[in-house]
Order: C-alpha cells, then sequence, then structure tokens
C-alpha cells in the first residue's frame, strides 16, 4: 500500500506482490527479546495495542512469529501465508491474523496461461473477470480500462457493480474462512473519483461525491455476509480527513478502519491543528471506540526518531480505548518485518479517568490511573510551551518531572512513580 502524504493530495497506490517486496523494505529485523510480551493482557486505554502488517513476504522465523504473536494484537498476512496462522496462535490464541484483499483492482500479474493463482491479494480473478465479466472493470470516459498509475497489471474494477460486489464477497469469504483467518483487511476503499488516474474520472462516477456512493453501497451489501461468517472487516481509509465525514460514513457498514497515513508523514512532517489536522485525525479514534469499532492508526517516521514518536504516541493514547492500535512504519510499503518496538509498548498506565481535557490552546491531556498523556498540536516550530502535571510524574528519559515544556507538535507519556494498575 502506498499513499500520498500531502495534506492536499490523497491519491492511493497500493500494491502487493507474489513472493516479492513492493517498495522499500521495513525497518531492521526485530529479533526476538528475552522475555517478549504475555499473550492476551486485557486491553484498556492505558495499556497500548499493536499491529504488523506482513506483506512484502520477508521470511520469518518461529521465533519472530512467536514474538510477534505474543506482543501483537493484530497481524496481516498474505492470503498465501495460511500456514503462519497455526504458528501464530500456538504461541497466542487471542491474536487476531487478518487476510489481505484489495477492494478496488484485479491483478493480472496473478493470472498465469490464462488461470488465475489460487490464492489472491484480491477477490476477483484478473483472468476470470476479463473472459467472463469485462463490465466490472471501470473504464475512463473513452472507454479503455483503468489501470493504477506506476503500478502495472493493477485494474481498477467498478465497485459499484453489483455482481462485482457479491462476487467479491463470496470469494474473499470463501477463501479466508477455508483458511481461518480472523477478518479481512480491505485495502483501497477510495474517496476520490480520479485516485490512482490523477484528473481522469469514470463516466459512471464522475465526482467524488459518486465514488463515494459506490464504495458505501459496496460496503454495505457485504456487510452481511461477512458478519454471517464470522469475518472482521477494516478497510484502508488513508487520507479520509480530507473528506469530511466519510471516515464515519464508511466505518458504519465496517468492523473497523485503518488510517495508513497518520498524522505524521515523516521525522520532520506532522500534522498540526487545522480543519483537517490534529483533532480530525485523533477524533477517528474517539469515534470508532464510542462505537465499538477497531482504529488501526499508523504513523510515518525514521527508527529512533524521537520527536514524531512522542508525538504520534502521546496523541494515541488521547483517544484510545480497548479497541485501538498503533504502529509506526519508516518507509513507504516497508510492509515485511515487524517494525520496531518501543519500551512504551509494555507500560500499562491503567484505566483512563475520562476524556482528553484541554491544557491551553491546542494543548490536550488526558489521564489515567498511572499515568498521563500531553500533547501540543500547535504548528512545528512555535515556541515550547510548559504544562504543570499537577504531582510527579517520571517522563520517557526516566526523570521525575512536575511539569513538562513541549514545543510544537511533540508530545509526552508520563507514568506516577510505584503506581500498579
Amino acid at each position: 500500500m502506498k499513499f500520498s502524504p500531502w495534506r492536499t493530495g490523497p491519491v492511493m497506490l497500493a500494491t502487493v506482490v507474489l513472493g516479492a517486496t513492493t517498495g522499500g523494505l521495513g525497518a531492521a529485523r526485530a529479533e526476538p527479546s528475552a522475555t517478549p510480551s504475555e499473550p492476551s493482557r486485557p486491553a484498556t486505554a492505558g495499556r497500548p495495542q499493536t499491529f504488523w502488517l506482513h506483506l512484502n513476504s520477508t521470511a520469518t522465523t518461529d521465533a519472530i512469529l512467536a514474538t510477534e504473536a505474543r506482543r501483537r494484537s493484530f497481524i496481516v498476512l498474505n492470503a498465501w501465508e495460511e500456514n503462519l496462522i497455526p504458528k501464530l496462535k500456538a504461541a497466542n490464541p487471542a491474536i487476531q491474523v487478518y487476510v489481505y484483499k484489495d477492494l478496488s483492482s484485479t491483478r493480472s500479474y496473478a493470472c498465469h496461461d490464462g488461470t488465475d493463482d489460487a490464492d489472491l491479494p484480491t477477490g476477483v480473478g484478473y483472468c476470470d473477470a476479463d473472459a467472463h465479466h469485462r463490465d466490472w472493470f471501470l473504464t475512463a470516459p473513452d472507454g479503455t480500462r483503468y489501470q493504477y498509475d506506476g503500478y502495472p497489471g493493477h485494474w481498477q474494477m467498478d465497485v459499484g457493480n453489483v455482481a462485482y460486489q457479491d462476487a467479491w464477497a463470496a470469494n474473499v469469504i470463501r477463501s479466508a474462512t477455508a483458511a481461518g483467518f480472523d477478518g479481512v483487511e480491505m485495502d483501497n476503499a477510495l474517496f476520490t473519483c480520479d485516485g490512482y488516474h490523477e484528473g481522469s474520472c469514470p463516466a459512471r462516477y464522475p465526482n467524488d461525491a459518486a465514488m463515494q456512493g459506490a464504495y458505501r453501497s459496496m460496503l454495505a451489501n457485504v456487510r452481511d455476509d461477512f458478519v454471517a461468517a464470522g469475518l472482521k472487516a477494516v478497510a484502508n481509509l488513508a487520507n479520509a480527513r480530507l473528506h469530511a465525514g466519510v471516515w464515519d460514513s464508511y466505518v458504519e457498514y465496517l468492523d473497523g478502519g485503518f488510517d495508513e497515513w497518520w498524522l505524521t508523514f515523516s521525522d520532520t512532517d506532522m500534522l498540526p491543528e487545522y480543519d483537517e489536522g490534529w483533532s480530525r485525525v485523533v477524533s477517528e479514534i474517539e469515534t470508532d471506540e464510542a462505537n465499538g469499532k477497531i482504529t488501526w492508526v499508523q504513523p510515518h517516521f525514521s527508527a529512533g526518531a524521537v520527536q514524531p514518536f512522542r508525538y504520534a504516541f502521546a496523541s494515541y493514547l488521547m483517544a484510545a480505548g480497548s479497541r485501538a492500535a498503533f504502529t509506526q512504519i519508516s518507509q513507504t510499503d516497508g510492509y515485511g518485518d515487524p517494525t520496531p518496538w518501543h519500551a512504551e509498548y509494555d507500560w500499562d498506565l491503567g484505566a483512563a479517568t475520562g476524556a482528553r481535557s484541554s491544557a491551553g490552546t491546542n494543548l490536550w491531556r488526558r489521564s489515567f490511573t498511572c499515568g498521563l498523556a500531553v500533547v501540543n498540536a500547535n504548528p512545528t516550530g512555535s515556541g515550547a510551551r510548559s504544562v504543570a502535571l499537577g504531582g510527579s510524574f517520571v517522563d520517557q528519559d526516566g526523570r521525575t518531572v512536575t511539569s513538562v515544556s513541549l514545543p510544537g507538535t511533540s508530545g509526552a507519556v508520563l507514568r506516577k512513580p510505584g503506581c500498579t494498575p
């Protein structure tokens, strides 16, 4: 999956290639720790949850799988990696394992000698669609099929076509349940009519509202089938913040949403507060938690970058309840080896004592029984703001403090000394 991080350019470009990487490799492999986190920890607002997208078919070991199963809440695999499920479940029976499936494309590279591969990254095979269902392909006004810009072999499909919707759901449910997956990560729930082909909208969906209606139609139509099959559905809704209301209108028909480009886009490009900024992306989690939905959020920054991690992690804690999960990524499409593990992921701040509250202009705090999170969502480079904590806390550098001084787009997570939730 690949998405534009820029505030004004929500172009989504996704690919998962059989047996090969897409884009850059992920961070250096995270070797198993000597004492990995215990499995099946009860989820609370102050006990972080994380996820791992293993989509580039990088090599794993039994030790890596066991470690990640114990310390993650969700793992996403390709359809052809079903043999990893028993190993993950043996290490942690509670781990939720999802399969990747693109809502919006069929892949000609997954068709050989006129026959579709047995395990697909999509819900409909290219060979079958090309031979029997040509009306399922989305076409430009001149009648040519849309192929994802920059991604040869990815052919966009008409998600508003009910026959396509039904076939997609039937195929995905059949393969996912047979393999033993717990859910499906639906990639490319798009919002714009020209996603993947900037400046060209299909005649069938000439504007963004029409395209969004097509996606809502598909999500609504397949919902009951997924529920009946016992499969969870989480869709990739990256850049939803640029389109007011669409996150909630899509998640209504899902078990949750995934924001692939959440809050931070690099070590220096971080969303402050503005109409399409901090509050809007944090509210994705808040609304989902209130509605009993899952939220996966993925900020982008390099391994070891302190400010973006602390800003994103504290912002996640401003809204997290028992269903939200957080994971960083350092390279676009770097869905290979496990992402870096932070000591803070093993912290337990206890139950939240309430919702986030204002500590000043674009300053926010949220208290837990054993800790506190503080965020300064003013623009990067703006002056530091001091926040009194109301007592002694231990900061992320191990210092005992009674206040924190935070520059714009930064955050802090603090623990009460000697406190046990």
